[in-house]
């Protein structure tokens, strides 16, 4: 009789699972409300604080035309140039590294691209690639001396930052006598690659917006935003891809593994090496992307493009909720937290708030994030055990 009843109570059980009978239920496992869920997801600090500050200067200045199409371009676009360098300098960040050359790397690489196509001939799209393919250089090489020496990439950026910095300014002014390089633009005229760093796309649609009413336009009837900048494309388009890769791909988890112990993750057969020369060459893509932006947009390159660039980025990556220890972290976190220093910033100007508080507030938002980043990561360690 057991024999033949024991098949009954297998099924019924099964059968209870199925149905969700409370009888089912595995005590071992514990029921986690969806709001703790939400508090423990690393980029919750930052939406959360994104929301609260667009919603202050939505009340302190909500009619200044801040929220005007123009307004939010000019946010919008802000965000977008440090959301570029955040990406990159965030997956670094969670595989435990830093990267503090990545903006004199913007100096150097709009000069790369703006002294060989302004002085000496050579066609656009080979000036950027040529751009492109040095900081890529400079990123490998970056991030060998780390592996290898075992040296904190701290120091080793550290040095790459001064010596970035040196060369921009001594070598633009041993080829063309000066730090401002300028008349670009008219050289990118019609250039196949030029367009997906200075172009605008959907410029149809706002044309036919103002032609229906809708949006800012001059006393001719044309927008005031006659399109959306190709750095908001790349920002877009790069925190999807490294979001993706980060959170559904094995290279993903090679990052959180080798910034949350790197013994480990070599023991079990992480190429740790490779992951972390690799992440140092894609800050180093980043930041050659936003020298490009730069450049095709204002038509030159300056030496001192890209100053304090690298605290700005690692500031929105903590705020985005990576800890500095790494192993921990959000593409989507960073990119919201450059979106506060950009709403920040020009919202700032448009309440008419002494610029020199900005500064002032950046360094409370990393403060409170950091305090807030390490409550939370206590309140994940101590459920877990």
């Amino acid at each position: 009789m057991t024999d033949q009843t024991q098949p009954v109570e297998v099924s019924k059980i099964e059968e209870d699972k199925l149905t969700g009978s409370n009888a089912a239920v595995d005590e071992r496992v514990r029921n986690v409300p969806a709001w703790k869920r939400l508090l423990h997801r690393p980029e919750f600090g930052a939406i959360s604080g994104a929301a609260l500050v667009f919603v202050f200067f939505f009340i302190t200045a909500g009619d200044s035309g801040m929220f005007a199409s123009d307004g939010i371009m000019n946010w919008a676009t802000v965000s977008a140039q440090l959301g570029l360098i955040a990406i990159s300098a965030c997956l670094l960040m969670i595989a435990g590294e830093f990267d503090l050359s990545i903006g004199s790397m913007i100096g150097f690489a709009g000069m790369m691209m703006t002294i060989p196509a302004v002085y000496w001939g050579w066609p656009i799209w080979g000036a950027i690639l040529f751009a492109f393919a040095g900081a890529m250089l400079i990123g490998f090489l970056n991030g060998y001396i780390v592996v290898k020496t075992g040296l904190p990439s701290f120091i080793v950026s550290l040095a790459f930052l001064f010596i970035l910095r040196g060369l921009t300014i001594a070598l633009s002014i041993l080829f063309t006598n000066r730090t401002i390089v300028g008349g670009i633009d008219k050289y990118a005229e019609g250039d196949w690659l030029a367009v997906i760093f200075g172009g605008r796309i959907g410029q149809g649609i706002f044309i036919w917006l103002a032609d229906m009413g809708i949006g800012s336009t001059y006393d001719d009837g044309y927008p005031v935003v006659d399109g959306i900048p190709m750095v908001i494309i790349w920002c877009l388009g790069l925190a999807i891809i490294a979001s993706w890769v980060l959170l559904r791909t094995p290279f993903g988890n090679w990052i959180f593994a080798t910034g949350g112990d790197n013994k480990a993750a070599r023991n079990v057969g992480v190429p740790v090496d490779k992951v972390k020369i690799s992440l140092f060459m894609f800050t180093a893509f980043t930041a050659t992307v936003y020298a490009a932006c730069q450049v095709f947009e204002f038509g030159s390159a300056s030496a001192d493009r890209g100053v304090l660039k690298e605290f700005e980025a690692i500031i929105a990556v903590v705020i985005g909720g990576a800890l500095l220890t790494g192993g921990y972290g959000s593409v989507i976190g960073a990119c919201f937290g450059a979106l506060i220093f950009g709403v920040v910033q020009m919202g700032i100007f448009f309440t008419g708030i002494d610029s020199d508080w900005f500064r002032v507030f950046l360094g409370g938002m990393l403060l409170i994030a950091v305090l807030f980043n390490n409550y939370i990561r206590k309140k994940v360690t101590e459920a877990r055990h």
